[in-house]
């Protein structure tokens, strides 16, 4: 009965220890980043290395904190812009716990951290957008340099994409990019305090309110319609000037082409002529006299009239010929 006894006080020992053991020893893997406290108050730095650790037990705790990039997701905002465009703007940011001792001291944990993040992001935000021009905020610095290369690869089509651009010099004096920048470091500043950095801000998207959306777009399609206006009017001069060459050039070959069959009308004829000559030339008589009959063959024309006497010499072949039937 007594040993029976001493082996249960000796399971129970043994229990008790392996449950002291177990909350003695813990494991902080690669993502994460630990704090001992005892009694609730911080004990000795953070714990940054991945492995097996040892704390007091029952009366130490840890406090495990994420080591990895977290994302914060702002609420998009209604803000005017300098020249007074009221947009929605919607933001997204990337921050780490740099100091995680700091960090439980002045935050405690990460949905409290995010509720910091949101008024002092907001905050650099709201303060950025209202000092920039809305066109500043949707665009790059590179735009102009990828502008002029589009320009000289003969698309002029795209030069109205700058026509209310804010330049200096010719060049855009601000862009998305560089805006951001300084959101960063507006708000870099105020993080460290509290154990973060602030490793980037970025502006996933920004849209006109509805009360402005309506005139934009109608904008929008004037400004197309005029590009469409413009290519029509191009398109016609275009037509105007082809169709002007194809007459000149029709003109040309149809002149030509005149000129050359007159030449040789003229030089057929002329042949012709020299033909005829050289063959009534041999007996002058015989011309006459065809030339005579030919004369008779085509006299009957009923749209003409003759008056003619008989001692005309176009009788004559006839004369001579009722004069030699007569004898």
């Amino acid at each position: 009965m007594f040993s029976k006894g001493i082996g249960i006080i000796a399971i129970v020992v043994l229990v008790v220890v392996g449950i002291f053991a177990a909350s003695a020893f813990f494991v902080v893997d690669e993502t994460k980043q630990v704090v001992i406290t005892q009694l609730g108050k911080p004990v000795g730095d953070a714990i940054k290395d991945a492995g097996l650790h040892f704390k007091i037990p029952l009366i130490q705790k840890a406090n495990y904190f994420e080591k990895r990039v977290m994302k914060w997701d702002g609420s998009p905002n209604q803000i005017p812009t300098k020249d007074k465009k009221y947009i929605w703007v919607d933001t997204t940011a990337r921050w780490r716990i740099k100091d995680p001792l700091l960090f439980l001291k002045r935050v405690g944990s990460t949905s409290t951290a995010l509720s910091r993040l949101d008024g002092i992001i907001d905050s650099v935000v709201r303060d950025r957008v209202s000092n920039n021009n809305l066109e500043e905020l949707v665009r790059s610095e590179g735009w102009e340099e990828a502008r002029q290369k589009l320009m000289e690869a003969g698309l002029p089509d795209l030069q109205f994409l700058g026509a209310f651009r804010q330049t200096e010099g010719d060049k855009l004096i601000k862009g998305r990019e560089k805006i951001t920048r300084e959101m960063v470091a507006d708000a870099s500043r105020l993080v460290p305090e509290f154990g973060i950095e602030l490793l980037d801000i970025r502006i996933k998207r920004i849209n006109y309110v509805e009360s402005v959306q309506e005139k934009v777009f109608e904008r929008m399609i004037s400004e197309r319609k005029r590009i469409a206006s413009q290519y029509r009017s191009e398109g016609e001069g275009e037509r105007a000037a082809t169709l002007g060459q194809m007459d000149r050039e029709l003109a040309k070959i149809t002149s030509e082409a005149f000129r050359t069959s007159q030449e040789l009308r003229g030089k057929a004829d002329a042949q012709a002529t020299a033909i005829y000559a050289e063959a009534f030339g041999k007996d002058i008589e015989f011309y006459e006299f065809y030339r005579t009959l030919d004369f008779y063959k085509n006299f009957n024309n009923p749209k003409s009239s003759f008056v003619l006497t008989t001692d005309a010499d176009i009788f004559k072949y006839l004369k001579n010929s009722a004069g030699t039937s007569g004898e």
